[in-house]
């Protein structure tokens, strides 16, 4: 069953961050990840959501999210991410 990580990500040195673009890519590709969302615009359509920048990552199942989310060539990445942003991650399942 396909797995999504959704990121809220508010950015705060969009200067260092850019590294974190450049970084990604490589490391989603040998667990089989791919982009369906990345930081287009956002609208609140009900409630008092209103997140500045999103990002939808889909994964063929949680396992292999998670091991990428774990991994060692995602952790240069991630830390720029941890280090220039906020951020709020979540991992949810398909249909």
């Amino acid at each position: 069953m396909a797995a999504y990580i959704i990121f809220e990500v508010d950015v705060k040195d969009s200067e260092q961050y850019a590294k974190n673009r450049e970084l990604i890519q490589p490391t989603l590709e040998p667990f089989e990840g791919k982009f369906l969302v990345r930081g287009g615009n956002v609208s609140c359509l009900e409630g008092t959501w209103n997140p500045v920048r999103l990002v939808v990552v889909e994964f063929l199942n949680s396992t292999k999210a998670k091991e990428w989310w774990a991994s060692d060539i995602y952790l240069p990445a991630k830390s720029v991410r941890q280090e220039t942003t906020e951020t709020n991650m979540i991992l949810v399942e398909g249909v």
